[in-house]
């Protein structure tokens, strides 16, 4: 069966224009990273560098309520992406800009949208469902969303092939549908930990996200570099009732000045990770309550679960930090999360870094969202 090669994957961060093109067995046949203010001619030269494309596909951070699988791109999709910016005003205006470039410069080539909240649309009610007034959220479509359904997908993907799992090995007491297909890691209940500037956990069951730590918006769940994660309403509320802050200097400072910046003064972990080493109590507070929230949110993914199977970290922070990982696993002990010390030093992702006969498996995922989009777009294209 022939395979769709040569996918340009268009992803809009706040720092830098990704570009990356798969080809038919996704290794990556070119790769650019282009500052967030495109310029046209360098962004047309670079595609042009890249020689032929098939197709492309976007990543767009917000589905809402209505795009729950990946879709091809045309005049009414993109409008109807464009109403959705309410919901996600920092990043989707981001991702349709370049949506918008990269189809100015390849006007021809079938475009792919796939959402990073997709992932998470088969989030049973009773944990997608805020306890609000009917009417609010009837609505405005108050729900949890959830997000990094991208990186999400593909590491329950993985996880799946580093353990041997496969549809065969199905559970038979599985709630998903009988007739439907039932995805990778058929009956493996992992917990996925995507851990970086941003980051969230998804509870996945059958390949298939049952929970997940972000909400209505990516600022709820865990500690970030600059994010607050979950807060009591309440005390924003008294914050703006009480000290007078005015809402739009709320949001910036829970969004911007919060998380591991408001502990530690920086959002980077791994300056904070070497402060509190050298016992600066500042960075100490910042590691401890990034790692409380961290555990937390695992056992509480792990009760949504009804157990665990595997436990695996991704992205900068996920990969690149073994204390992080040794320091996690030490709290979810109860759970029979356990790291082997040598595996968890080690440089290669995609790892199995748990000791022989442990009962969760512990592994280390190299983030490839331009994998999963890839596949997504295959989805939609045939070749």
């Amino acid at each position: 069966m022939a395979v769709l090669s040569q996918i340009l994957v268009v992803n809009a961060g706040s720092s830098s224009l990704k570009l990356r093109v798969l080809g038919d067995a996704d290794e990556v046949t070119g790769s650019a990273d282009l500052p967030p203010e495109k310029d046209k001619a360098a962004l047309e030269a670079t595609i042009e560098g890249f020689g032929e494309v098939h197709a492309v596909g976007h990543r767009i951070v917000h589905g809402g309520d209505e795009f729950r699988g990946p879709v091809l791109i045309d005049p009414s999709v993109r409008q109807r992406l464009g109403a959705l910016t309410d919901l996600a005003p920092l990043h989707q205006p981001k991702s349709l800009a370049a949506l918008d470039a990269v189809t100015e410069v390849l006007p021809d080539v079938p475009a792919v949208a796939c959402f990073d909240t997709a992932f998470h649309a088969t989030i049973p009610a009773a944990a997608a469902t805020f306890a609000l007034p009917a009417e609010w959220r009837e609505r405005w479509s108050l729900r949890r969303f959830g997000f990094h359904g991208l990186s999400h997908a593909y590491v329950s993907r993985r996880a799946a092939d580093l353990l041997g799992v496969s549809s065969s090995d199905s559970d038979s007491d599985s709630d998903s549908d009988s007739d439907s297909d039932s995805g990778p890691g058929s009956g493996l209940r992992l917990v996925s930990c995507h851990l970086g500037a941003g980051a969230s956990l998804a509870a996945v069951r059958d390949g298939r996200s049952v929970d997940t730590t972000m909400g209505f918006t990516p600022l709820d769940g865990l500690v970030m570099a600059t994010r607050s994660g979950s807060v009591d309403p309440g005390l924003v509320l008294w914050l703006q009732t009480h000290a007078g802050i005015p809402a739009d200097e709320l949001g910036d400072a829970l969004e911007n000045r919060s998380g591991l910046a408001g502990l530690a003064g920086t959002g980077n972990l791994r300056e904070i990770l070497a402060r509190a080493t050298a016992g600066e109590a500042q960075a100490e507070l910042a590691r401890e309550v990034y790692l409380h929230r961290l555990a937390a949110s695992v056992a509480a993914m792990t009760a949504a679960l009804g157990g665990l199977d595997a436990l695996a970290f991704t992205g900068g922070v996920g990969e690149n930090s073994a204390e992080i990982r040794s320091r996690a696993a030490a709290r979810l002990g109860f759970l029979g999360v356990y790291v082997d010390n040598d595996r968890n030093g080690t440089a290669p992702s995609d790892r199995d870094i748990s000791p022989p006969g442990a009962p969760v498996r512990v592994l280390v995922i190299s983030a490839r969202e331009d994998i999963e989009i890839a596949r997504q777009v295959r989805d939609v294209i045939p070749a």
